[in-house]
Order: structure tokens, then C-alpha cells, then sequence
């Protein structure tokens, strides 16, 4: 027989065992992980169901769906029923996955802790390889006006220019300023660099009467406050 006859195609499953129809008739919270991403590429192999297949696959990464939004392509492929156009349909709807997180954060209006801080911008920071410096620009009720990128580096560190930061604060109205970056490594330390950094741009902030509220530094999983720490 051909492949295409013998492969687990979803359509050929017994009506109980469809995941499309499960999804249909008792609702997607009914659903376990590996029958959604079933849902996504369809089909498995000659020797195992789509659900099987998506089973090893999250199995893989210790069932954390988190994990698999970041193995690559080529990853995803290694695995037998899984061709270019499944890998990057699974992707795509683990990112979309992302963003909804992100969105779903930042409707946040107000910020009034670092934890609120770190809600907003690990989904942006948590995952990256790279280190980047953005900051939040507040008004007076600490709402925020804006989320800023300033730069963008290597593992190792980024830099940043308090001119284009203060200039930005005057552009938008800002009243006050949350500094966040990410360590990579996950090393929850400030660094002499980073203190030096936050220290130079508080000061240069107080001659406009724009404050320096905080300084997030952010991994996948934990934060570290400077305002918390008390070392700001």
C-alpha cells in the first residue's frame, strides 16, 4: 500500500477519536495537548496516529508546550510524519499562542509593582537568546503611555543611549520611567553595568523631573528589582 493509505489520516479515525470532532461537540478544554497539535498537522505515519506522533513530540520537551514554542524547524522534522509545512504550522500556532499572552498582558493600564513589570514583559524578554533594553514610559498615575525597544546586543550586554531615552520621555509625556532588561544566562544579578546604567539615567532624569521607578531585570522564569532590592 501506498503511504498515503496507510498513514493515520484523522478523517479515518473512529468517531470518538477524532479530536476536530471532539474540539466540535464537547468542547476544547477536553482536549489534551497532543490532540490539539493533532489537530494541527493532521495526519501521523505509517505506525502511529497523529495524536501518537504528538505525544513523542511533546514528550520531547518533557510535555511543556512552552519548550516546544522554541525548538526549531529542524527539530520538529527529525520526527517521522513531520515535513516542513507541519513543523511550520506548529510553530506559528505556538507563537500566536505568545502573543496572545502579550496582548493579554499589556491591556494591564497601570503598574504598581515590579511583579506588574514582569507580567507585562516576560513574554517579550523571557524566551530571547539575546539581551535587550526597552523601557516603559509612565504618566503621573503611573498608566502606561508607551513600551519602547532600545537596544538590541549580544549574550553578554547592550547598549544604551540616555539621550534617545529622555528624549522619547519628553515626546510621549512621561512624568516617570521603568527601565527592563534580560539576562540570557537566567542570572538574577545585577550587574556593575547595569547599576551604572540606572544611576546615570536617574540623574540625568531628575534635571527634567522625569523619575526612574525601577530596574527589571528579566528570565524565563524570575525577575530582579532594583526599587525591590532597594539598590536603586
Amino acid at each position: 500500500m501506498s503511504e498515503k493509505q496507510t498513514s493515520f489520516s484523522i478523517k479515518n479515525w473512529s468517531q470518538d477519536d477524532q479530536p476536530r470532532e471532539k474540539l466540535r461537540d464537547k468542547g476544547k478544554l477536553t482536549l489534551s495537548d497532543a490532540e490539539l497539535v493533532a489537530i494541527l498537522i493532521g495526519s501521523g505515519n505509517r505506525n502511529e496516529s497523529a495524536v501518537d506522533l504528538c505525544k513523542r513530540i511533546l514528550a520531547s520537551v518533557d510535555n511543556n508546550l512552552n519548550a516546544l514554542g522554541k525548538v526549531s524547524l529542524k527539530h520538529l522534522m527529525e520526527f517521522n510524519g513531520i515535513g516542513e509545512a507541519k513543523a511550520i504550522t506548529i510553530t506559528a500556532a505556538l507563537e500566536l499562542g505568545r502573543r496572545r499572552k502579550f496582548e493579554d498582558e499589556v491591556k494591564q493600564e497601570k503598574i504598581t509593582s515590579s511583579r506588574d513589570v514582569y507580567d507585562i514583559m516576560q513574554p517579550v524578554l523571557g524566551e530571547l537568546s539575546h539581551e535587550e533594553f526597552w523601557v516603559i514610559y509612565l504618566n503621573n498615575s503611573n498608566k502606561v503611555l508607551q513600551k519602547q525597544q532600545l537596544s538590541k546586543g549580544g549574550i553578554t550586554g547592550t547598549l544604551v543611549d540616555v539621550r534617545l531615552v529622555l528624549k522619547q520621555a519628553l515626546e510621549v509625556g512621561a512624568t516617570a520611567l521603568v527601565l527592563c532588561h534580560n539576562h540570557p544566562s537566567g542570572t538574577l544579578k545585577a550587574s556593575e553595568a547595569d547599576k551604572k546604567i540606572t544611576q546615570k539615567l536617574k540623574t540625568a532624569g531628575l534635571t527634567l523631573d522625569i523619575k526612574v521607578l525601577d530596574h527589571i531585570i528579566i528570565t524565563e522564569k524570575a525577575y530582579f528589582s532594583f526599587a525591590d532590592e532597594t539598590i536603586l
